[in-house]
């Protein structure tokens, strides 16, 4: 069985820890603990191939910007023949507090724009997701700028133990079934 877990930011150091690379940040994480090694997707973003559980799991980081991930992902998805129900998703959510996981098994994109070139180019609303909270944007804040923020100091405990436990929920997705996650991470 082959899966795919695609984490969805904006590439450069600029972006490195913005709320917006949230995504990016859980493919790190996951990265650093299975000892994942980033190589070069057809110059669509970076990938890496573990084997967990028996399965075959490719990560990917698109780097064409947040509004195009779909390109990325289902270039992969495509190449490596893995069903959009097989692929899982990690993004920013607003409207969760800095600490908190979402999974979902489908739906619409919820005004992330990723997550919509993601259902746009796969054909299908049909896909996994796992939503990291970074918010909530205070009244006085842009949305744009919010998102494109670093986190502050006094957040970065929570941050990193949702990260932690960002990588946990799809070690259970990926062994146990996205019904088991979301029962253990939502």
């Amino acid at each position: 069985m082959q899966y795919l877990l695609a984490g969805l930011g904006n590439p450069g150091t600029q972006y490195a820890r913005t709320r917006h690379n949230a995504g990016f940040m859980v493919l790190d994480e996951a990265a650093r603990k299975w000892g994942a090694s980033w190589n070069a997707w057809q110059k669509l973003g970076e990938y890496a191939k573990v084997t967990l559980g028996g399965c075959e799991v490719f990560l990917l980081k698109p780097s064409t910007y947040m509004n195009e991930s779909g390109r990325a992902v289902s270039s992969l998805a495509r190449f490596y023949k893995v069903a959009p129900q097989n692929c899982l998703i990690c993004f920013d959510e607003v409207a969760l507090e800095v600490g908190k996981l979402r999974i979902r098994k489908n739906g619409s994109a919820g005004g992330q724009k990723g997550m919509k070139s993601v259902i746009e180019q796969l054909g299908t609303q049909d896909i996994p997701r796992l939503r990291v909270g970074v918010g909530p944007k205070p009244d006085k804040f842009d949305l744009a700028n919010f998102v494109l923020s670093n986190f502050p100091k006094s957040q970065e405990t929570a941050l990193e133990d949702a990260l932690s436990r960002a990588v946990e929920a799809v070690e259970t997705f990926f062994s146990e079934g996205l019904e088991k996650a979301m029962n253990k991470f939502n």
